[in-house]
């Protein structure tokens, strides 16, 4: 359901002023035409969701990985629907994901811009800092000296900053009288100077085509525009991906399934493997160590034809899952294997009793820091799940998010936080508590609802939520 508001936009009547007043394409619609086909993979759609600064997606723009004549590409499509693409501070964050994918994938950048520029009264979190919008134009010109091409489409208002994006790209594209490019458009004008001037005749397609060569491509309409693009991109000489000579076996089970399986809590568990066997292809899977430290699953396996390694939680991560897991990722990084980690945390073991227990609880944090080791060190690409719990260290041991997967979803069940709360001290009632169990009844309360994949995803701490059954897919 929340998806499927995320795909209105700012809702129908800004659809229809965007599209009938205005005279513009809706932001789907651009990228329908600009890309080979419509089954794309949209990144983080629901960052901004009940967020302060916003309504659903309160980003005003669209993240994405699509193809292009046969090309993978990261695009940066601004939706207009959403106070006029302005940009808030999440939709920062959004597009500098974005770019951080395209330069560890070197792929290429397509920006469809059409923004009002920043949100002046949030400045102090937009403007200043290292991670704010300014790191766009200088990921742009790192990208370029790394040679992955960036091209762009002026299919809007392009004002202040956002005027870098398409000057910095090496090829760009204006609209004809829905596209305009200035650091300060006619309002500003004429506060400064008392004259009146069109956005036309100040910044507009035929000025920039003709005079100021900030365009390199002028299009008499949108359909044009994204055509002018896709005859760039094909002469960019990246190679196309390569035709699949036979399509990969489906698993023997239905991913269907996964909905059923999802992990809600630890009151019942099951194998992870049977998650396993409706992933991979043909529900073949050539099990690593698996007689040894039972409560992580590693192995090797197939998804969509891609050869990936494996490493599952199957319980709590103990000294011996822990050693397993960091020589199987080693063995993957010696390979140039690609990783998926399937995460669920398992509740954490109690505190040491005793002098031996103590000497354990050691010899499990050593184990668990040497797959931490492993696991940051290892240079081969990492797809992170979590499947049900993402707690505590379990969560840097199975490559969380501060260990910089390439990327990390979220089963709608999941749960991000530092504790599980579920394991707090039983709370009385509200009229019988103390002033400290009201405390910790309050604080309890408050990780339950940070720790909810949607609280996660709004924040842009994960690369967005997917149903269980489109694992595969994505």
């Amino acid at each position: 359901e929340l998806l499927e508001r995320v795909k209105k936009g700012g809702g129908e009547d800004a659809i229809v002023r965007h599209t009938q007043r205005n005279k513009k394409l809706f932001v789907r619609e651009r990228l329908r035409l600009l890309l080979d086909d419509a089954d794309f993979l949209e990144l983080s759609p629901l960052a901004g969701l009940d967020m302060p600064y916003g309504d659903v997606p309160a980003a005003g723009c669209l993240t994405g990985i699509g193809r292009i004549c046969g090309v993978w590409c990261v695009f940066i499509a601004s939706d207009a629907t959403v106070k006029g693409g302005t940009i808030y501070p999440i939709g920062v964050k959004k597009q500098l994901r974005a770019q951080e994918i395209a330069m560890e994938s070197r792929l290429l950048s397509v920006h469809l811009v059409d923004s009002g520029g920043a949100f002046l009264p949030l400045q102090s979190e937009l403007f200043p800092d290292k991670l704010h919008g300014g790191r766009i134009f200088y990921n742009e010109a790192i990208m370029s000296a790394m040679g992955i091409p960036q091209v762009a489409v002026v299919c809007g208002s392009c004002v202040a900053g956002g005027a870098y994006v398409p000057t910095m790209a090496e090829e760009s594209v204006i609209i004809d009288k829905i596209g305009t490019l200035f650091l300060a458009g006619p309002p500003l004008v004429k506060a400064a100077t008392g004259e009146d001037v069109s956005p036309e005749d100040l910044g507009g397609a035929r000025l920039h085509s003709q005079v100021s060569g900030c365009s390199d491509h002028f299009a008499p309409s949108e359909e044009e525009a994204y055509e002018c693009i896709r005859n760039v991109v094909s002469t960019l000489n990246c190679d196309p991906v390569p035709e699949q000579d036979r399509e990969p076996d489906s698993p023997l089970y239905s991913p269907e399934e996964l909905l059923g399986l999802a992990p809600l809590g630890y009151s019942c568990t099951l194998p992870v493997q049977l998650i396993l066997s409706r992933l991979v292809d043909g529900s073949r899977f050539q099990e690593f160590k698996a007689t040894y430290g039972t409560t992580l699953v590693t192995g090797f396996g197939h998804v969509e034809g891609h050869l990936v390694g494996i490493v599952a939680s199957n319980g709590e991560l103990a000294h011996d899952a822990a050693l397993k897991g960091s020589h199987f990722v080693q063995l993957c990084g010696q390979r140039g294997i690609p990783i998926l980690f399937l995460q669920n945390t398992a509740p954490q073991p109690a505190g040491p009793a005793s002098i031996s227990q103590a000497e354990a609880h050691s010899n499990r944090l050593k184990a668990q820091a040497s797959m931490m080791a492993a696991v940051a060190c290892a240079a081969v690409p990492k797809i992170t799940i979590v499947i049900g719990g993402c707690f505590g260290s379990d969560s840097y041991v199975m490559c969380g998010r501060s260990f910089s997967p390439n990327f990390l979803f979220l089963w709608p069940n999941a749960r991000v936080a530092l504790v599980d709360s579920q394991h707090f001290p039983t709370v009385p009632p509200a009229g019988d508590c103390t002033g400290e169990e009201l405390e910790l009844k309050q604080l309890k309360a408050k990780l339950e609802e940070e720790s909810s994949a949607f609280y996660s995803s709004a924040r842009l701490w994960d690369d967005g939520i997917i149903l269980p059954q489109d694992t595969r897919k994505v």
